[in-house]
């Protein structure tokens, strides 16, 4: 499952059926696992955020998120996460991906994780703009225990060039 898939997903409460909010972005930590979500926030000025841990999400799928109850909806300070997908200081979509020998592989477009291994990152979308994606399509690259989240860019091992090229074939036939 992708995470962009899950962005304005309605949030409910399985004890009383209530909506809490919705999905407006995801925590990663650096060990690449998805630490909770972050709700939609009314105040635009607020350094304050409304998350949910990911052990504290009962269920997902495609039309909603479920959560134990509504004491799960915790407040925390924006600056106090390190991580984020899609907004923040520290945000995974757009950033660059690099290996270790300086070599621009592309951007950050998507992060798949899958269901039934929780709440670990399995890969990442890679875009190399738009004219790239239209000739060649995007690129996915399978997460490995040496892919570090840097300050401005992902660093990947040496060689993942030709493992985002394995992945390319096995992704499309």
């Amino acid at each position: 499952m992708k995470l962009q898939e899950m962005i304005g997903l309605a949030v409910f409460d399985v004890e009383d059926g209530k909506q809490v909010g919705k999905i407006q972005d995801f925590i990663v930590s650096d060990d690449w696992k998805i630490e909770g979500i972050e709700l939609e926030n009314k105040g635009l000025f607020t350094s304050h955020v409304k998350i949910v841990q990911w052990q504290d999400i009962v269920a997902y799928g495609e039309d909603a998120v479920m959560i134990r109850n509504q004491q799960a909806v915790r407040k925390t300070g924006a600056d106090d996460i390190k991580h984020t997908y899609l907004l923040g200081q520290s945000k995974l979509k757009e950033r660059s991906v690099l290996t270790e020998e300086g070599l621009l592989l592309g951007r950050i477009s998507d992060v798949y994780f899958d269901q039934e291994l929780g709440n670990t990152i399995i890969g990442i979308e890679i875009t190399d703009g738009f004219v790239s994606d239209l000739i060649e399509g995007r690129k996915w690259l399978p997460c490995t225990s040496d892919m570090s989240i840097g300050e401005n860019a992902v660093m990947v091992p040496p060689l993942s060039e030709q493992r985002l090229e394995n992945a390319i074939h096995s992704v499309n036939g």
